[in-house]
C-alpha cells in the first residue's frame, strides 16, 4: 500500500500537469489565434481609411484587450516562476534561461523590426507630402480649370454667334431653327425663353419636358447685361462615377432683334453642351488627387499615428505571443529536466517510491521513463537488500543475545590489540567497563596490562606456528592479581582460547574458573581434613597420656632441676598435643560441614540477635550495626548463618585491632550492615573493618583453607563462610576499602535472593 500511494500521487501529479499544459496551450493558442484575426483586419483597415477611422476603436480596443491578457498571462507566468525561485526549486533557473533564450529570439527580431519600420514609416510618410508634388498638383487642378473654363467660353462664343438666326424668326417658327442650330453646336439641349421667364420654343430634352429648368433672375440679369453667360454643370459630386458623362456646359444668350423699338421685348437662348468626356475624367482626376492630397497632408500627424499605432500593436502581440511562446516552450523543454532533477534528488534522499515519467515521443520523455523504470528496479534492489538485512539484523541480535547471555567472556581484537567489541560476560569477568574502551588497545583497561601482553604474544606466537599444525586456536590458563584496591581486587583464575577470524580480527574467549578452582581446592582440603582427622588424631591421645604417665612415675625420683625440666618438657607435649587436637578438630568440622537447611529467615533478627554477644562490656572491638527496615525475608539454614556471622566478625575485629595496635589508636568500630537493592532484587550483608587489608596474593586465594594473615590462625574461617554462603546461593566478594590513596580496611559481601526469588 505504501507503493501505491505514492505511484498514485504521482499519475494525479502528471495529470494536473498534462492538464495545466494543455490549458496554457490552448490559451495561447486562442489568444494567437484572435490576434492574428484583429492583426489582419487592423491589416485591412488601414488599407481603406473610411473603414479604418470608422473601426479603428474597437479594433484598438480588442487589441488592447488581447495584448493585456496575454501580458496577464505573462505576469502570472512570472509570478509563479518566482516563487519556484524563492522555494529553490530545482529547475527554475534553468526555465528562466530557457525562456530567455526564447524571448531574446523573439524579441530582439521584432524590436529590430519595428525600429526599422518605425522610421521607414514615418520618413515614407514625410517624404509623401514634398513641396514639389504638391505644386504640380495644384498646377494640375488650376490647368484642369482653365482648359474647362476655355472649352466653356469656346462654346458659349459659338452659340452667341448662332444665336443671330433666330434675331427675326418669329416665336411660331423658332423651333425649326432651333433643331438646326443643335445640330450645327452639337448642343444637347436648347431652349428659348422669352422675356418673361416663359418657354417659346425647345428643341432636345427640353421638347418633353412640361416644365424645363427655367433660368434664375441673376443669370436673365447678366445675359442682358453682358450679353452672354455660361456655367459648368455636372462636376458638384466628383465621386459619382457618372460625373464625367453629366459634365456639361450651360449657356444663356440675349437673342438682339435687328429693329429699334420699343415695343421689341428681348428673348434669351439657353443651350446645354457637353464637355469632352476624356478631359472631364482628367480634370476630376487631378482635383480627387489634390483634395486627397491636401486631406491626408493636413492629417499627416494622424495617419503617422494610425500607422505607427498598427505597427506598435502588431509589435505588441508579436512580443507578447513570443514570450509567452517561449515560456511554454521552456516549460516544455525544462519539465522532463525538472522531472529528473526532482526524482535524482529524491532517490539521493533515499526515496524510491515511483517517479513520475513523461509519455511523450521524445528523447527527453524516454530518458524519464527509463529513469522511473530504473528506480523501480533499485526499489526493487532496495527491498530484497532491506530484507537481507532484516534477516542479517535477526541473525546479528540472536548472535548478540546469546553473546550476551554467555557466562563466558568474548573479546574482538584487531591485530594490533585494539578493542572492537565484547560481551557484557567479558566486562563481568574482568571486572573493568570493556564498552567504555572500545577502541583502545586491551592494555589501556585499567589493572589488565600484564593479560594484554600475553595474550598479544600468544596470537603472535599462534600467527607464526599457524601453518605447522592444525590446531585452528590456542588456549592458555590466566591468573588475573587483583591490584589491592577497589570493590573487587581479588584474582580472577581464567582459561583463554585465541582463534583468528577471516577479516585478520582476533577472537578472545575466556571463562572463570575461580570458583571451579576454589571448588576442587575445598575439595581437596575437605580430603585433607578427612585423613588429618583419621591419621593425625589417633596417635595425639597416646602421645599426651604417656607424657603424663612419665611425669607421674618420675615425680620425686630425680633432682630439682631435672624434675624442673621434667615438667616443663611434659607441659609442652600436653599444649602442643591440645594444640594439634584443635586444629585436627576443626578440620574435622570444616570436612563435615552439614548440609544447610533452608527456612524463611529473617536477616535483621538474625544478626541483633548475634550482636548481643559483642556487647560493649564483652568486645574489644565495638561493633556497629546499620540494618536496613527494607529488607526482605530470606531461605536460610540460621545456624550456619550465625556461625558466618561471628566468623566474619570475630576476623573483622582482629584485623582492627591489629591495626591499631600498630598505630597506637583506639580500635574503631567494626560495621555491619544490610542494603536492600531494588534494582538488583537482592539482600546485602556487609561486614567492614579499619584494619590493614588484605594483599593481593591473599585475596586471589583468600577463601582457600588454611589462607590467612594471623599469625596463629588456621585459615578455615573464610573457607567456612564461602562453603556456606554456597550452599545458601549467595555471591560473597571480598575487597580493600579504599578513601582517596589510604588503605581503610577490608569488606565481606555475601547477597542472598528474597525468599520470593527463591520461592519463584
Amino acid at each position: 500500500m505504501g507503493e501505491q500511494r505514492p505511484a498514485g500521487s504521482a499519475r494525479r501529479a502528471a495529470n494536473r500537469a498534462r492538464a495545466l499544459r494543455w490549458a496554457v496551450g490552448l490559451g495561447a493558442g486562442v489568444m494567437g489565434a484572435i490576434g492574428l484575426v484583429l492583426l489582419f483586419l487592423l491589416t485591412l483597415a488601414t488599407n481603406n481609411r473610411a473603414l479604418y477611422e470608422r473601426n479603428f476603436a474597437w479594433l484598438l480596443g480588442v487589441n488592447v484587450l488581447v495584448a493585456v491578457a496575454l501580458l496577464a498571462v505573462l505576469v502570472w507566468g512570472a509570478v509563479r516562476l518566482g516563487v519556484r525561485v524563492r522555494r529553490g526549486r530545482f529547475g527554475s533557473h534553468l526555465l528562466i534561461k530557457l525562456a530567455a533564450i526564447f524571448g531574446l529570439v523573439g524579441v530582439v527580431p521584432g524590436l529590430l523590426i519595428y525600429v526599422v519600420s518605425y522610421q521607414f514609416v514615418s520618413r515614407s510618410i514625410e517624404s509623401w507630402f514634398d513641396v514639389k508634388v504638391e505644386g504640380a498638383l495644384t498646377a494640375g487642378v488650376s490647368l484642369a480649370r482653365v482648359t474647362l473654363d476655355t472649352i466653356a467660353s469656346d462654346l458659349a462664343t459659338k452659340t452667341r454667334g448662332a444665336s443671330s438666326q433666330l434675331a427675326q424668326v418669329p416665336d411660331a417658327a423658332a423651333g425649326v431653327v432651333l433643331e438646326r442650330m443643335r445640330d450645327q453646336l452639337g448642343a444637347s439641349d436648347m431652349v428659348l425663353w422669352n422675356a418673361a421667364g416663359q418657354p417659346v420654343a425647345g428643341v432636345g430634352q427640353s421638347r418633353y419636358s412640361l416644365n424645363p429648368d427655367r433660368p434664375s433672375a441673376q443669370q436673365l440679369r447678366a445675359a442682358r447685361q453682358e450679353r452672354i453667360s455660361f456655367q459648368i454643370e455636372g462636376l458638384d459630386d466628383i465621386n459619382d462615377p457618372m460625373a464625367a458623362e453629366n459634365a456639361r456646359v450651360r449657356v444663356l444668350v440675349l437673342v438682339v432683334h435687328p429693329g429699334v423699338g420699343l415695343l421689341a421685348e428681348p428673348r434669351y437662348l439657353q443651350a446645354t453642351l457637353p464637355l469632352p468626356q476624356a478631359l472631364v475624367a482628367n480634370a476630376i482626376a487631378v482635383q480627387e488627387a489634390n483634395r486627397e492630397y491636401q486631406e491626408r497632408a493636413l492629417a499627416r500627424g494622424g495617419l503617422r499615428r494610425m500607422y505607427i499605432g498598427t505597427l506598435t500593436l502588431a509589435l505588441f502581440l508579436a512580443v507578447f505571443g513570443a514570450v509567452l511562446l517561449a515560456v511554454v516552450l521552456g516549460n516544455q523543454l525544462a519539465r522532463p529536466l525538472i522531472v529528473l532533477a526532482d526524482g535524482v534528488r529524491e532517490v539521493a534522499a533515499g526515496n524510491l517510491a515511483p517517479k513520475a515519467a513523461l509519455q511523450g515521443k521524445d528523447e527527453l520523455g524516454g530518458l524519464t521513463r527509463s529513469f522511473a523504470l530504473m528506480t523501480q528496479q533499485l526499489a526493487d534492489a532496495r527491498s530484497a537488500v532491506e530484507r537481507s538485512m532484516e534477516q542479517l539484523d535477526a541473525a546479528r541480535g540472536n548472535l548478540q543475545t546469546i553473546l550476551d547471555n554467555l557466562t563466558a567472556g568474548v573479546i574482538v581484537l584487531d591485530q594490533q590489540g585494539v578493542i572492537q567489541s565484547s560481551n557484557p560476560g567479558a566486562t563481568r569477568i574482568l571486572r573493568a567497563p570493556l564498552a567504555a574502551h572500545e577502541g583502545k588497545p586491551l592494555a589501556a583497561v585499567p589493572g589488565l596490562a600484564e593479560f594484554a601482553a600475553t595474550v598479544q604474544q600468544h596470537f603472535d606466537a599462534f600467527s607464526l606456528d599457524h601453518g605447522h599444525h592444525s590446531l585452528d586456536h590456542w588456549q592458555h590458563p590466566f591468573e588475573l592479581h587483583g591490584s589491592g584496591g577497589g570493590m573487587h581486587a581479588q584474582g580472577t583464575s581464567l582459561v583463554a582460547r585465541g582463534a583468528e577470524l577471516p577479516n585478520h580480527a582476533r577472537l578472545l574467549v575466556f571463562d572463570d574458573i575461580s570458583e571451579i578452582v576454589s571448588a576442587q581446592r575445598a575439595q581437596a582440603w575437605g580430603e585433607v581434613a578427612r585423613r588429618l582427622a583419621h591419621e593425625i588424631k589417633n596417635p595425639l591421645t597416646p602421645i599426651q597420656l604417656s607424657a603424663e604417665r612419665l611425669e607421674l612415675k618420675l615425680t620425686g625420683k630425680l633432682p630439682d632441676a631435672e624434675q624442673a625440666v621434667l615438667i616443663k618438657s611434659v607441659k609442652t607435649i600436653v599444649d602442643q598435643v591440645d594444640a594439634m587436637k584443635r586444629l585436627v578438630n576443626e578440620f574435622r568440622d570444616y570436612a563435615r560441614l552439614p548440609a544447610a537447611v533452608l527456612q524463611p529467615l529473617d536477616l535483621n533478627a538474625l544478626i541483633a540477635d548475634v550482636l548481643h554477644l559483642y556487647g560493649a562490656e564483652t568486645a574489644q572491638v565495638p561493633v556497629q550495626a546499620e540494618l536496613d527496615v527494607r529488607c526482605p525475608r530470606i531461605l536460610g539454614d540460621a545456624q550456619q548463618l550465625r556461625q558466618v556471622v561471628h566468623n566474619l566478625l570475630q576476623n573483622a575485629q582482629d584485623a582492627t585491632l591489629q591495626a591499631a595496635e600498630q598505630q597506637k589508636l583506639p580500635p574503631a568500630p567494626v560495621v555491619i550492615a544490610t542494603r536492600w537493592s531494588e534494582s538488583a532484587q537482592r539482600v546485602r550483608l556487609t561486614v567492614s573493618d579499619c584494619g590493614p587489608g588484605f594483599p593481593a596474593y591473599i585475596l586471589q586465594r583468600a577463601f582457600e583453607p588454611y589462607v590467612t594473615t594471623k599469625a596463629r590462625g588456621t585459615g578455615l574461617g573464610l573457607a567456612v563462610v564461602k562453603k556456606i554462603a554456597d550452599e545458601h546461593g549467595a555471591r560473597i566478594d571480598l575487597a580493600n576499602r579504599i578513601e582517596g590513596e589510604e588503605m581503610r580496611g577490608a569488606q565481606v559481601s555475601l547477597s542472598f535472593a528474597p525468599e520470593a526469588a527463591v520461592a519463584l
